[in-house]
């Protein structure tokens, strides 16, 4: 099984210029949503800290780990409304290792009974492969080929960097919220050497949510959907998550033709939230992984510099 995957990741790498699709997949999006849009950032209206950390398809070697992570708050300029903040990804399959960084601003405009915000990020991609830990496997495709003897795989640890920008819309209000964004705006191009390159080519998010209160309103249905696609392929995420009272919720998530996420979590207080959900195949891979499993931490609060008091918040109503 670990040659075979390795094979699979090591095709990946094509020669002189390959399509490489590496953003990575978070199954509780609508806890985290300036992890792919920045025109959300600042619109809590307090200090968000949220941090997430996956282990894709446990059991499958190679299958690797996604941690990202961000931080922004709103800031108010005159009579005008801004958003600031940084996020950053580290994610790991097989060999490759994939890293993000980026400054984060949002343009925030109250309009009719919402919030418009026009957001961007400017920061780097960067791809590296440890090619010096296969460089003693041999490893072959029949009696033809031998990978590890190919000039164009790396038998030493290499990396590549690249400018990366990304430009977000959102409108937010108290009972619906929509959101549209695309990444990779410039179609960042990361070299190893002079002989391998590859083009990370644009994608296109698309996001909404309603919050619907029950005639109990102590529980809000939050039906929510991501649309993901970079114009060749795409996926798309539908859920439902319960609240009660702001402080639990637990909901179910449909990625088509991909898993079942179950996913739950609690207020613990003084803004400190945590989450946690569960990706099951729904596809042939389920006899070969025990699910993707995914934590979220969520810190928010609001430091008042006039006073010596510092407010906090239950969970976003996202």
């Amino acid at each position: 099984m670990k040659k075979k995957t390795l094979i699979i990741l090591l095709l990946s790498v094509c020669t002189g210029s390959a399509f490489s699709q590496f953003d990575a997949q978070l199954s509780q999006y609508m806890l985290h949503i300036p992890s792919y849009n920045p025109a959300a950032v600042g619109q809590s209206g307090m200090i968000d800290l949220t941090g997430q950390y996956r282990m894709n398809w446990v059991g499958f070697p190679g299958a690797g780990t996604t941690a990202a992570f961000t931080l922004n708050s709103p800031i108010r300029i005159g009579k005008t409304q801004h958003g600031l903040g940084l996020s950053f990804l580290d994610d790991k399959i097989g060999y490759f290792s994939n890293q993000a960084f980026h400054l984060q601003y949002a343009f925030r405009k109250p309009l009719s009974n919402g919030t418009l915000s026009v957001g961007t990020d400017i920061g780097f991609v960067s791809l590296g492969f440890s090619g010096d830990s296969i460089a003693n496997h041999q490893i072959t495709l029949g009696e033809a080929h031998n990978l590890t003897s190919d000039p164009e795989i790396p038998t030493s640890s290499v990396v590549g960097v690249s400018f990366d920008m990304s430009l977000g819309v959102m409108y937010t209000t108290d009972k619906w919220y929509a959101g549209l964004s695309y990444k990779h705006l410039n179609k960042p191009v990361i070299r190893w050497g002079d002989r391998t390159e590859f083009t990370q080519y644009g994608m296109g998010y698309l996001t909404g949510g309603l919050n619907l209160r029950m005639a109990n309103p102590k529980y809000t249905i939050k039906p929510g959907m991501l649309l993901k696609t970079d114009f060749s392929v795409w996926s798309c995420d539908l859920s439902t998550r319960i609240d009660y009272d702001e402080k639990y919720w637990g909901g179910i998530s449909y990625r088509l033709l991909d898993a079942v996420v179950l996913l739950g979590g609690v207020n613990i207080g003084s803004g400190l939230s945590i989450g946690y959900s569960v990706d099951i195949s729904t596809n042939k891979l389920i006899t070969s992984n025990y699910g993707s499993h995914e934590i979220l931490l969520s810190y928010s609060f609001e430091y008042l510099f006039t006073k010596s008091t510092t407010k906090y918040k239950s969970i976003r109503f996202l």
